[in-house]
């Protein structure tokens, strides 16, 4: 019993460790498989959108991580693979979108929202500390003129 519970639990710890690659897809040198891999797992699935195309058992990830292999392995560095990708399928291809006029909203909104947040608040603060004017004194008498009626009601 105790060497099924271990082998149970050797099975779930190295289920995590497990990928979408299939073995016919890995490149024969180490260091290009290496690149490759760590290239697919910048890559978004077009189909499962949050998942990247290592993680990914579409048969559109495959094809990409087939791809991918392919362009390393003809010696396109890791920027030209990318290029190659996002010219074929635009920047949503990318889990990481890169910084350019087209996405600088992206990547200023949490900032600009901070900001604009202090902003908000030290307005707020600032409203709350100015007392009110004094009345003047045609105020104040008609003030204690109504009081006065509704002391008599």
């Amino acid at each position: 019993m105790r060497r099924f519970l271990l082998a149970m639990i050797a099975t779930l710890a190295l289920a995590g460790a497990a990928s979408a690659l299939e073995p016919g897809e890995m490149l024969k040198d180490p260091a290009l498989e290496a690149r490759a891999r760590a290239l697919t797992k910048t890559l978004r699935c077009m189909v499962c959108q949050n998942e990247s195309i290592d993680d990914s058992n579409a048969p559109l990830a495959r094809d990409l991580r087939v791809l991918v292999r392919e362009r390393v392995a003809a010696g396109d560095s890791d920027d030209e693979v990318r290029e190659f990708l996002v010219a074929r399928y635009g920047e949503f291809i990318l889990l990481e979108p890169r910084f350019s006029v087209r996405t600088w909203l992206l990547w200023g909104a949490p900032l600009l929202v901070i900001v604009l947040g202090g902003l908000g608040v030290a307005f707020a603060l600032h409203g709350k500390r100015t007392a009110p004017a004094p009345l003047s004194d045609e105020e104040q008498r008609r003030l204690d003129a109504i009081l006065n009626e509704n002391n008599k009601l």
